[in-house]
């Protein structure tokens, strides 16, 4: 077997007399671990802890309730282009004294259904049964009863 020289450690005996010599580095070592050691140890789930206030917790927002709408569509035309699953924006045009005015009633709603229109019916529009929050649907509603509804395609 070949001779080998001795395999020496550096620094290991003197280690802490280095230490003391770097006071400013062992000082933020110490501060560094012991900071760790303490977030470790923080307080669990449900505890409250002492010094700043805690935020309250965020509430959460109820779900948002879908409800399917049955929409007149002014253009019949343009419902026939429609399918199942499309997205769409609905918008209001209204006929005022001083011009037409348009305002988008509903953004993004899913169209759920396109129903066949009835024989001669399609003067008056096109149905369409779009699937909307609630909310979007008392809009939907009062919008028909005092104006024309068009869609785009989203």
């Amino acid at each position: 077997m070949p001779q080998f020289a001795p395999v020496r450690v550096r620094g290991g005996r003197y280690q802490s007399q280095r230490l003391v010599r770097h006071r400013r580095r062992a000082l933020a070592a110490g501060l560094a671990v012991t900071a760790a050691a303490l977030v470790a140890a923080g307080p669990q789930d449900g505890e409250r802890t002492r010094g700043h206030p805690v935020a309250d917790p965020v509430r959460e927002r109820p779900a948002v309730q879908l409800v399917t709408a049955p929409v007149r569509i002014a253009d019949g035309a343009t419902v026939r282009l429609l399918r199942p699953g499309d997205r769409v924006d609905v918008i209001a045009a209204e006929e005022t004294a001083t011009g037409g005015d348009a305002r988008v009633v509903a953004r993004g709603a899913r169209v759920t259904k396109v129903p066949e229109p009835l024989d001669g019916a399609t003067e008056g529009g096109a149905l369409v049964v779009l699937s909307v929050p609630r909310a979007t649907a008392a809009h939907l509603a009062g919008a028909s009863a005092t104006a024309r509804l068009a869609v785009t395609l989203c």
